[in-house]
């Protein structure tokens, strides 16, 4: 049975021809009381999405982007917690947009990052059961078939010259997410599973080095001018790339059966991931740094968004099994480090800081040189992600009371 009953896809109908109606009225002001209470009681997912639909109706919030969509995933997490329908009628009304009647859409799908938003063209299949979604999302999935790979079989990042031959850690959670959702929708999980776990065996063997981090990038032609010429290795460990990658692993390990050949590839990856970031946690924060391993320089900063998605995996990691019980405490930390960074402003509106803007691969001073914003869609929806994450574990520990009385 299909979650979105006729009578709410009515309403959810009718609210997006509204939102449509008014996209270039001035955003009004947030009607929710959950953002005008104190900090300690308010359900910050919640806030963040009313005001971020205040600040943007469905036609202004930006084109067919990742950043949009990892945001709009994160709204639709919080759709299915309080089942909120205007929340999902805005996500409809985004993609709306794009996608034609016929299922139809003026898009390429010549890198990684234009097919991360077809998540939601699955998640539209599931709640409304319009076969136009299943079009759309179909053309992401037949052009993985003619899409450049490295002579191992990993997607490039683009099919590009300027992209040629290169692996990104950004580019798994791109595409392998949608892939194993769309194989699940649609019946295509034999392929999905493997070529999701396939990705994420082969990023992971390139770019994992000692002591469980990986790289931003790999070159296999090795002329990329931040390539090592020996490796074909970036020089840093950038945290957004690493954080895209620890989520995309969680996502396909959730996926795949347990006695998926590669699971246990998967599995160590983790489990060596996981070890590093422990180790490179900030003990002051609980947060992590722009460039992972360099916290000890003076111009290095904590950063919002690789912490909202290494706390969301290492705590899903755990809840799952995939890793230790130690590492609910691990992303507990990284939680509150988190929840330190946003705050209600003058309006009643959420404002989360210190987000690196979208980045290339560089060395230490050009990640260290990157703008830091509030607000930014990439932060947005990695908090949004977490924050569902964790308040799902919360719920699920014991109290004080049932501990004592076990």
């Amino acid at each position: 049975m299909r979650r979105l009953s006729a009578a709410l896809t009515a309403s959810v109908l009718a609210t997006a021809g509204l939102l449509t109606v008014t996209a270039t009225a001035p955003p009004t002001p947030l009607e929710h009381t959950a953002v005008a209470r104190p900090a300690a009681a308010t359900d910050w997912s919640v806030a963040m999405v009313d005001s971020t639909t205040a600040r943007y109706t469905p036609s202004t919030i930006g084109g067919w982007s990742y950043p949009v969509g990892l945001y709009l995933y994160g709204q639709y997490l919080t759709y299915q917690r309080t089942h909120d329908a205007r929340y999902l009628s805005y996500l409809k009304s985004y993609v709306d947009r794009f996608v034609k009647s016929d299922g139809s859409m003026d898009q390429g799908f010549n890198s990684l990052d234009s097919m991360q938003a077809g998540r939601l063209l699955v998640i539209l299949h599931r709640e409304t059961g319009e076969d136009r979604y299943r079009k759309a999302a179909k053309k992401i999935r037949d052009r993985l078939d003619t899409f450049p790979r490295t002579s191992d079989g990993g997607f490039w990042h683009a099919d590009t010259s300027s992209r040629a031959h290169q692996l990104w850690a950004d580019g798994v959670y791109m595409v392998n997410p949608f892939l194993v959702e769309y194989g699940k929708e649609f019946g295509d999980s034999a392929y999905a599973n493997d070529e999701a776990a396939k990705q994420l065996y082969v990023y992971g063997r390139h770019l994992q080095v000692s002591g469980g981090l990986l790289k931003h990038a790999y070159d296999e032609s090795k002329t990329a001018s931040w390539s090592d010429p020996g490796t074909g290795l970036a020089p840093e460990h950038w945290c957004r790339a690493v954080g895209w990658y620890s989520m995309a692993i969680v996502n396909v390990l959730d996926a795949l059966p347990v006695n998926h050949v590669r699971r246990p590839q998967l599995m160590g990856i983790l489990r060596d991931l996981a070890k590093g970031l422990e180790k490179y946690q900030d003990p002051a924060t609980g947060r992590w740094f722009q460039v992972i391993d360099k916290g000890s320089r003076s111009d290095n900063w904590t950063e919002t968004s690789c912490s909202s998605m290494f706390t969301y995996a290492l705590s899903r990691g755990a809840q799952q099994g995939y890793l230790d019980a130690h590492y609910k405490s691990v992303a507990q930390r990284g939680y509150e480090g988190v929840l330190a960074k946003i705050s209600l402003g003058s309006d009643g509106r959420t404002n989360l800081t210190d987000i690196s803007i979208g980045t290339n691969v560089g060395d230490y001073a050009f990640y260290m040189a990157r703008p830091r914003e509030t607000n930014d869609f990439h932060g947005l929806g990695a908090f949004l992600i977490m924050n569902e994450q964790l308040r799902t574990q919360a719920r699920n520990q014991p109290t004080q009371d049932e501990v004592s009385q076990s």
